[in-house]
């Protein structure tokens, strides 16, 4: 069990990591890596697309498969105020196959933690790293939506990127890089900041 933790801790850096920004953190959606192993796009990884009620998704190396955050709807089409997200894979690889979380993965690794704050708005932490605050409120369209600090600028957040490395071992694994992408608030404009953690 005490494996387990170590492991899951770490996978934590490499879903979302430290919120410093790495030197030469704005890039633009070019190749962003070219290892011995491949030469990946990350534009190459598929959009989820027809979700229903989509917050962000996080894409990772070795594979495309994503895991999916949305708003958690019951059948009577409301939030369900105690746990008002819901994480689950989409599997690609397998057709695109929807999978919800497993227990060590919804405990350790990929699950979301949230708390409901005086003005109606969710504090959201995962449970792995509970560094990053993220923020589930509403937009100036009355829409929930996930907020981080992206450039140390408000944005809302659309996906979380892994680039991992061929180096590195099962129980440390050769992270390259994280990067969050988003919409400022602000602005309006796309925004991404990648950064080693």
């Amino acid at each position: 069990m005490k494996n387990c933790c170590l492991l899951f801790s770490y996978l934590l850096l490499f879903i979302i990591g430290q919120t410093t920004a790495y030197a030469g953190s704005v890039v633009k959606n070019t190749v962003v890596a070219n290892y011995k192993r491949h030469v990946t796009y990350v534009d190459s990884f598929p959009t989820p697309k027809d979700i229903d009620h989509l917050l962000f998704y996080i894409q990772r190396d070795p594979n495309t498969n994503t895991i999916c955050y949305t708003l958690n709807i019951d059948k009577d089409g409301k939030l369900d105020l105690s746990n008002p997200i819901h994480a689950f894979w989409i599997r690609y690889p397998e057709g695109g196959v929807k999978k919800d979380l497993n227990f060590i993965q919804r405990k350790f690794a990929y699950g979301i933690n949230t708390k409901k704050l005086s003005d109606g708005s969710y504090d959201v932490r995962s449970v792995a790293y509970n560094k990053l605050p993220m923020r589930l409120k509403k937009d100036v369209k009355g829409v929930f939506r996930i907020y981080a600090t992206i450039n140390n600028k408000e944005a809302i957040l659309e996906r979380i990127f892994i680039r991992i490395g061929d180096g590195g071992t099962f129980w440390n694994p050769d992270v390259k890089y994280i990067e969050l992408k988003g919409v400022e608030v602000d602005s309006g404009k796309k925004t991404l900041m990648r950064f080693k953690p």
